[in-house]
């Protein structure tokens, strides 16, 4: 049988400085009045919200918002969101944030055309209806969550992170302005640097890789590369930041299209369970993972490790994967992001009392399944007290 590759985008995207000034101009494109905006406290609280809700009055469109979001969206936060979605009469959704309100919005988009409860859904391709239209506004330079078909949800309850993976989730529009990521601690800046990165490298050598995703990750890859550090240390340099903001949207178009693999299977347990911001998870396992990968996907690594500047190009495929690996591993270093255990967010005896359930619940997410070479469950745990 023909290898078929399926490819999906939002229908449009706009990307540049300034792009949130072309928001009402593209609502009315869908021909919609009223829209809900879903979004967070702080970014209720810093302004942004208010100035987006003026434009669209200016425009004849009326806006509500929904900012119960929480970093680690629950389901609760989306069944809240669906009723007020349905009370305001809103016909389209405006996700404004980071990943944790895209997510939210695209999980409220389905529940519209599409039964209750949410976890029948994780895993892939469960979902039968189109949602209702969503715009996706990234203020972060990180999850690409804006050009992916992915959300994220959590179920407090059962403690696991919820993936789910359908083309139904994919935005309709999405707006990349730099100059909503300025407004990013640099912590932050790091953080979802290092997810971007993560993104592009498990997009690239995963099993589902593909001619039309390979590009797109070698060059989110390029791009965190070259302007990662200038972001951090110069956080309102507009070329660092244009370059990260297109590096993100890059990463998820990217792994949307082929997959994500080991490092965000072990992320999300250690995100339901110690409630760490995913980019933090991902940034501080990498360089374990891609060590312990190298071997299944040696010339794929080793070009990596040449696009960031890590190893020569007369580097062997080996030494360049041993440079890739140290190279990641001070990236971490000078962006200021500790290992596990410095982290202080960890307490060392429930990590390693929950050890186990976290092997079986990255296992069984399906995502460590994409890797050049697919642990076991004792490996996983290994892998866990590594990165420790």
């Amino acid at each position: 049988m023909e290898n078929i590759i399926q490819f999906n985008a939002p229908a449009t995207s706009l990307i540049g400085g300034g792009a949130i000034n072309q928001l009402p101009k593209l609502i009315k494109e869908f021909g919609i009045k009223t829209v809900l905006i879903v979004t967070d406290s702080y970014f209720m609280k810093s302004g942004l919200i208010d100035g987006i809700s003026t434009s669209l009055s200016s425009a004849g469109i009326s806006s509500s918002v929904f900012f119960d979001v929480s970093p680690d969206p629950s389901l609760e936060n989306v069944y809240h969101g669906l009723e007020k979605f349905i009370s305001s009469k809103a016909e389209l959704l405006v996700a404004v944030g980071g990943g944790s309100p895209i997510d939210a919005a695209k999980a409220i988009s389905i529940l519209v055309n599409n039964p209750p409860p949410l976890n029948q859904y994780m895993g892939y391709h469960k979902i039968k209806n189109a949602g209702i239209p969503v715009i996706a506004v990234p203020t972060t330079s990180g999850t690409g969550s804006e050009a992916t078909k992915v959300a994220v949800i959590t179920d407090v309850q059962m403690g696991v992170k919820m993936m789910i993976f359908d083309k139904n989730l994919m935005p309709a529009a999405a707006i990349v302005d730099y100059h909503l990521a300025k407004s990013m601690p640099r912590d932050l800046t790091a953080y979802v640097g290092v997810d971007t990165l993560t993104h592009g490298i498990e997009a690239f050598i995963s099993k589902k890789s593909n001619p039309l995703s390979d590009p797109i990750a070698l060059s989110c890859i390029n791009l965190v590369g070259k302007n990662l550090a200038s972001a951090w240390q110069f956080p309102d340099e507009n070329e660092a930041r244009e370059g990260m903001s297109i590096a993100a949207y890059q990463g998820g178009l990217a792994f949307t299209n082929s997959s994500v693999c080991l490092v965000h299977g072990m992320s999300r347990p250690l995100g339901a369970i110690f409630h760490l911001a995913h980019g933090f998870s991902n940034a501080m396992l990498l360089p374990t993972i891609v060590s312990f990968s190298l071997m299944g996907a040696l010339e794929k690594y080793a070009l990596i490790s040449r696009t960031l500047g890590f190893s020569k190009l007369s580097d062997s495929d080996e030494s360049a994967g041993t440079k890739l690996v140290n190279g990641l591993t001070e990236l971490n270093k000078s962006l200021n992001i500790p290992s596990l255990g410095t982290s202080g967010k960890l307490d060392k005896r429930k990590f390693e009392m929950v050890l186990e359930k976290m092997a079986i619940d990255a296992l069984s997410s399906g995502s460590p399944q994409n890797n050049p070479i697919i642990p076991t469950v004792d490996e996983i745990v290994n892998l866990y007290q590594k990165a420790w």
